[in-house]
């Protein structure tokens, strides 16, 4: 890890390994106290794979300046976790890169809470830091975390392995995250705090991306949206998603806002933010597929099914094409 700019609070580059990270690399093998250039990671059995991700979030994009900065660098850690669910993988352990301003007067009461943060939820994943960088930047405050996890070969969920036939599933419920910032923005009212939580803090279903490794054919998580990420699985697996508007599955929050303000449903589609597992399983699977809901108290809703052809088609109560959308989700460009 390098050290940042001086102009900072911040102490000498190996006092700033010792204090903040190392602590957070004690228990993984092959890290040896951050002390090297590079973490040995372990030899696997043949039968299994490893699975890599990496995602970044940078302030006033994926988190307000405001947001408390423990909160920001749990959310960086489960938004990468998330994507090893989607695939199926177990976490091992992750690499973390920051860049701090150079301007910034308080590096190291920032830096304390990034460590506090992540000490929570490495006890909460079972996962460990095993290196990383930081550096100091003109720009805002980014954080990146690459995370590494490990599959059985040939059981790494896939976008590309939907089929006409087969059902669309999806975990928890959605329009949390994209309201839930409406709330933390103040564009909505703070008795809606608990959609902020939700926002500020997802929560990667990595138990049930595990399970489904058994069960479901295609997956990933709702990141950018719905539309957009059932699109990208329609895309990659060369065929059309028809979701149940009626069917979808929103918390009592979300259900009080669109009673009241019927043009955010849209939001609850493309907004995104809610890192649920969207995944389409054989009709045949449907009894697993509750039985894994049941046994890890996580809510699984089918809300529509794969059919031939192309894109993702939104039904009403009425099984009637809606054609209100704008912009499918988020896109960086």
């Amino acid at each position: 890890m390098n050290t940042l700019s001086k102009k900072n609070d911040l102490i000498d580059e190996f006092d700033i390994i010792a204090k903040f990270f190392t602590p957070l690399a004690k228990d993984a093998p092959g890290t040896f106290g951050l002390l090297e250039d590079a973490a040995i990671l372990p030899t696997i059995d043949s039968h299994q794979e490893w699975v890599v991700t990496v995602e970044s979030i940078v302030c006033n994009v994926h988190f307000l300046p405001n947001d408390p900065f423990e909160l920001i660098a749990r959310k960086a850690l489960r938004v990468t976790l998330s994507d090893l669910a989607a695939m199926g993988a177990k976490p091992y352990g992750y690499t973390l890169t920051i860049a701090l301003n150079r301007d910034l007067s308080d590096s190291c009461y920032l830096l304390e809470k990034v460590s506090h943060g992540l000490t929570i939820d490495q006890a909460e994943f079972g996962i460990h830091l095993i290196g990383g960088d930081s550096v100091s930047t003109d720009g805002p405050i980014t954080l990146a975390i690459t995370a590494f996890g490990i599959t059985n070969k040939a059981k790494a969920l896939r976008r590309s392995a939907a089929m006409p036939g087969q059902d669309l599933w999806i975990s928890g419920t959605i329009g949390d995250g994209a309201l839930g910032l409406q709330v933390a923005k103040g564009i909505l009212s703070k008795q809606y705090s608990d959609l902020a939580g939700r926002y500020r803090l997802p929560q990667p279903r990595i138990s049930l991306g595990c399970r489904l490794s058994e069960i479901a054919a295609a997956a990933i998580d709702v990141s950018d949206g719905l539309i957009l990420d059932a699109s990208h699985i329609a895309n990659q697996s060369k065929c059309r998603l028809v979701i149940d508007g009626g069917a979808l599955p929103i918390s009592e929050s979300v259900s009080r806002i669109i009673a009241d303000h019927s043009e955010m449903f849209e939001l609850i589609l493309t907004g995104g933010d809610d890192y649920e597992l969207l995944f389409t399983a054989e009709p045949e699977a449907i009894q697993k597929i509750k039985q894994a809901g049941y046994e890890l108290d996580i809510p699984i809703t089918r809300i529509g099914r794969v059919d031939s052809g192309e894109g993702v088609d939104v039904l009403d109560h009425n099984g009637i094409k809606l054609n209100l959308l704008i912009e499918p989700g988020w896109t960086h460009f």
